[in-house]
Protein backbone atom coordinates (compact mmCIF):
# COMPACT_ATOMS: atom_id res chain seq x y z
CA UNK A 1 0.00 0.00 0.00
CA UNK A 2 1.33 3.39 -1.04
CA UNK A 3 -0.11 6.34 0.89
CA UNK A 4 0.28 10.05 0.15
CA UNK A 5 0.03 12.04 3.36
CA UNK A 6 -0.72 15.78 3.14
CA UNK A 7 0.29 18.34 5.75
CA UNK A 8 2.86 16.29 7.64
CA UNK A 9 4.90 19.48 8.08
CA UNK A 10 3.22 22.86 8.39
CA UNK A 11 4.25 25.78 6.17
CA UNK A 12 5.98 27.35 9.19
CA UNK A 13 7.92 24.14 9.90
CA UNK A 14 9.02 23.91 6.26
CA UNK A 15 10.18 27.53 6.41
CA UNK A 16 12.14 26.91 9.61
CA UNK A 17 13.85 23.86 8.12
CA UNK A 18 14.80 25.86 5.03
CA UNK A 19 16.58 28.39 7.25
CA UNK A 20 18.66 25.57 8.72
CA UNK A 21 19.39 24.06 5.31
CA UNK A 22 20.44 27.39 3.76
CA UNK A 23 23.70 27.28 5.71
CA UNK A 24 24.05 23.50 5.76
CA UNK A 25 27.22 21.75 4.63
CA UNK A 26 26.17 18.62 2.80
CA UNK A 27 28.39 15.60 2.14
CA UNK A 28 28.43 13.02 -0.64
CA UNK A 29 25.52 10.61 -0.10
CA UNK A 30 27.80 7.67 -0.85
CA UNK A 31 29.51 8.26 2.51
CA UNK A 32 26.34 7.38 4.41
CA UNK A 33 24.72 4.87 2.03
CA UNK A 34 24.79 1.11 2.56
CA UNK A 35 27.24 -1.00 0.55
CA UNK A 36 24.67 -1.85 -2.12
CA UNK A 37 23.21 1.66 -2.40
CA UNK A 38 26.66 3.22 -2.82
CA UNK A 39 26.62 1.95 -6.40
CA UNK A 40 23.45 3.85 -7.34
CA UNK A 41 23.13 6.82 -4.94
CA UNK A 42 24.06 10.23 -6.35
CA UNK A 43 22.95 12.92 -3.89
CA UNK A 44 24.19 15.11 -1.06
CA UNK A 45 23.21 14.40 2.54
CA UNK A 46 23.12 16.59 5.62
CA UNK A 47 25.49 14.84 8.11
CA UNK A 48 23.77 13.10 11.02
CA UNK A 49 25.61 15.11 13.66
CA UNK A 50 24.26 18.35 12.17
CA UNK A 51 20.71 17.25 11.36
CA UNK A 52 19.24 16.69 14.84
CA UNK A 53 16.70 19.55 14.65
CA UNK A 54 15.40 18.43 11.26
CA UNK A 55 15.23 14.78 12.28
CA UNK A 56 13.39 15.66 15.48
CA UNK A 57 10.91 17.89 13.61
CA UNK A 58 10.12 15.19 11.04
CA UNK A 59 9.96 12.47 13.71
CA UNK A 60 7.49 14.45 15.82
CA UNK A 61 5.39 15.44 12.81
CA UNK A 62 4.98 11.83 11.66
CA UNK A 63 3.97 10.58 15.11
CA UNK A 64 1.30 13.27 15.46
CA UNK A 65 -0.19 12.69 11.98
CA UNK A 66 -3.34 10.51 12.22
CA UNK A 67 -3.18 9.29 8.62
CA UNK A 68 0.43 8.15 9.01
CA UNK A 69 -0.48 6.42 12.28
CA UNK A 70 -3.47 4.62 10.73
CA UNK A 71 -1.57 3.49 7.63
CA UNK A 72 1.78 2.57 9.16
CA UNK A 73 1.29 1.69 12.87
CA UNK A 74 4.81 2.87 13.69
CA UNK A 75 6.66 1.10 16.47
CA UNK A 76 9.96 2.82 15.71
CA UNK A 77 10.68 5.60 13.21
CA UNK A 78 14.39 5.49 12.50
CA UNK A 79 17.32 6.38 10.24
CA UNK A 80 15.93 9.76 9.14
CA UNK A 81 18.28 11.62 6.79
CA UNK A 82 18.09 14.82 4.75
CA UNK A 83 19.14 14.76 1.10
CA UNK A 84 19.76 17.41 -1.54
CA UNK A 85 19.72 16.66 -5.26
CA UNK A 86 21.21 19.22 -7.62
CA UNK A 87 21.00 19.15 -11.41
CA UNK A 88 22.23 15.83 -12.79
CA UNK A 89 21.84 13.95 -9.49
CA UNK A 90 19.62 10.89 -9.07
CA UNK A 91 19.26 7.62 -7.17
CA UNK A 92 19.36 4.49 -9.28
CA UNK A 93 17.04 1.50 -8.91
CA UNK A 94 17.41 -0.05 -5.47
CA UNK A 95 15.74 -1.89 -2.59
CA UNK A 96 16.11 -1.00 1.08
CA UNK A 97 17.99 -3.16 3.56
CA UNK A 98 15.73 -5.32 5.72
CA UNK A 99 17.59 -4.43 8.93
CA UNK A 100 19.25 -1.13 9.84
CA UNK A 101 21.61 -0.53 12.73
CA UNK A 102 20.91 2.59 14.78
CA UNK A 103 23.33 3.00 17.66
CA UNK A 104 23.21 -0.20 19.69
CA UNK A 105 19.86 -1.21 18.22
CA UNK A 106 18.83 -2.87 14.99
CA UNK A 107 15.44 -2.13 13.47
CA UNK A 108 13.49 -3.63 10.59
CA UNK A 109 12.53 -1.50 7.60
CA UNK A 110 8.86 -2.37 7.08
CA UNK A 111 7.82 0.99 5.65
CA UNK A 112 9.89 3.59 3.80
CA UNK A 113 8.90 7.25 3.66
CA UNK A 114 9.90 10.47 1.93
CA UNK A 115 8.94 13.90 3.25
CA UNK A 116 9.18 16.56 0.54
CA UNK A 117 10.79 19.79 1.75
CA UNK A 118 10.57 22.16 -1.22
CA UNK A 119 8.08 23.28 -3.85
CA UNK A 120 7.95 20.83 -6.80
CA UNK A 121 7.68 23.78 -9.18
CA UNK A 122 11.22 24.85 -8.26
CA UNK A 123 12.86 21.85 -9.92
CA UNK A 124 12.41 19.72 -13.02
CA UNK A 125 12.72 15.93 -12.85
CA UNK A 126 13.50 14.28 -9.52
CA UNK A 127 10.38 12.12 -9.34
CA UNK A 128 10.33 9.29 -6.82
CA UNK A 129 9.44 6.24 -8.93
CA UNK A 130 8.05 3.19 -7.10
CA UNK A 131 7.76 -0.08 -9.01
CA UNK A 132 4.79 -2.42 -8.88
CA UNK A 133 4.48 -5.93 -10.28
CA UNK A 134 3.71 -4.78 -13.81
CA UNK A 135 3.94 -0.97 -13.70
CA UNK A 136 5.57 1.95 -11.95
CA UNK A 137 4.30 5.21 -10.50
CA UNK A 138 6.09 8.55 -10.17
CA UNK A 139 5.58 10.93 -7.24
CA UNK A 140 6.58 14.57 -6.83
CA UNK A 141 4.62 16.08 -3.96
CA UNK A 142 4.09 19.49 -2.40
CA UNK A 143 6.42 20.75 0.34
CA UNK A 144 5.34 19.31 3.69
CA UNK A 145 3.68 16.24 2.17
CA UNK A 146 4.98 12.70 2.66
CA UNK A 147 4.66 9.38 0.92
CA UNK A 148 4.90 6.02 2.68
CA UNK A 149 5.34 2.69 0.92
CA UNK A 150 6.46 -0.88 1.73
CA UNK A 151 10.24 -1.15 2.08
CA UNK A 152 10.10 -4.38 0.09
CA UNK A 153 9.54 -2.49 -3.17
CA UNK A 154 12.06 -1.36 -5.77
CA UNK A 155 12.32 2.38 -6.32
CA UNK A 156 14.51 5.10 -7.82
CA UNK A 157 14.77 8.89 -7.98
CA UNK A 158 14.87 10.22 -11.54
CA UNK A 159 17.62 12.72 -12.47
CA UNK A 160 17.19 16.38 -11.60
CA UNK A 161 17.06 18.32 -14.86
CA UNK A 162 16.99 21.81 -13.32
CA UNK A 163 16.84 23.28 -9.83
CA UNK A 164 17.23 21.46 -6.50
CA UNK A 165 15.24 18.77 -4.69
CA UNK A 166 15.19 18.62 -0.87
CA UNK A 167 13.72 15.66 1.01
CA UNK A 168 13.85 13.89 4.34
CA UNK A 169 13.76 10.11 4.14
CA UNK A 170 13.53 7.37 6.72
CA UNK A 171 12.12 4.01 7.69
CA UNK A 172 9.66 2.48 10.12
CA UNK A 173 9.52 -0.75 12.04
CA UNK A 174 5.77 -1.26 12.25
CA UNK A 175 3.81 -2.96 14.98
CA UNK A 176 2.26 -4.90 12.07
CA UNK A 177 5.00 -6.41 9.91
CA UNK A 178 2.81 -7.76 7.08
CA UNK A 179 1.84 -5.04 4.55
CA UNK A 180 -1.38 -6.89 3.63
CA UNK A 181 -2.49 -6.87 7.26
CA UNK A 182 -1.63 -3.17 7.57
CA UNK A 183 -3.80 -2.49 4.54
CA UNK A 184 -6.72 -4.45 6.01
CA UNK A 185 -6.50 -2.49 9.27
CA UNK A 186 -6.25 0.80 7.40
CA UNK A 187 -9.30 0.13 5.25
CA UNK A 188 -11.38 -1.08 8.20
CA UNK A 189 -10.42 2.04 10.15
CA UNK A 190 -11.36 4.21 7.16
CA UNK A 191 -14.81 2.60 7.08
CA UNK A 192 -15.18 3.03 10.85
CA UNK A 193 -14.39 6.74 10.67
CA UNK A 194 -16.84 7.20 7.81
CA UNK A 195 -19.59 5.46 9.77
CA UNK A 196 -18.96 7.73 12.75
CA UNK A 197 -19.20 10.85 10.62
CA UNK A 198 -22.36 9.74 8.83
CA UNK A 199 -24.30 8.02 11.63
CA UNK A 200 -22.57 8.72 14.92
CA UNK A 201 -21.64 6.02 17.44
CA UNK A 202 -23.82 3.10 16.43
CA UNK A 203 -23.83 -0.62 17.22
CA UNK A 204 -22.10 -1.25 13.89
CA UNK A 205 -19.39 1.25 14.83
CA UNK A 206 -18.82 -0.49 18.15
CA UNK A 207 -18.61 -3.95 16.56
CA UNK A 208 -16.18 -2.70 13.93
CA UNK A 209 -14.04 -1.00 16.60
CA UNK A 210 -13.94 -4.20 18.63
CA UNK A 211 -12.77 -6.26 15.69
CA UNK A 212 -10.15 -3.72 14.60
CA UNK A 213 -8.75 -3.81 18.13
CA UNK A 214 -8.81 -7.60 18.21
CA UNK A 215 -7.05 -7.88 14.85
CA UNK A 216 -4.39 -5.43 15.97
CA UNK A 217 -4.01 -7.35 19.24
CA UNK A 218 -3.53 -10.58 17.25
CA UNK A 219 -1.16 -9.16 14.61
CA UNK A 220 0.97 -6.70 16.58
CA UNK A 221 4.51 -7.80 17.43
Amino acid sequence: MIVRIPGVLSANEVSQLHKILETAEFVDGKLTAGWYAKKVVHDHQFPDNAARTIRDTVHTALYRNPLFQAAVHPKQIHSISVSRYNAGMADGRQADNALMKVGDNQWRSDVSFTVFLNDPNTYDGGELVIEGVDDERAYKLEAGMAIAYPSSTLYRVDPILKGMRLVATGWVQSWVRDPTKREILFELDTVRRSLLVQHGKTNEFDLLSKNIANLLRQWAE
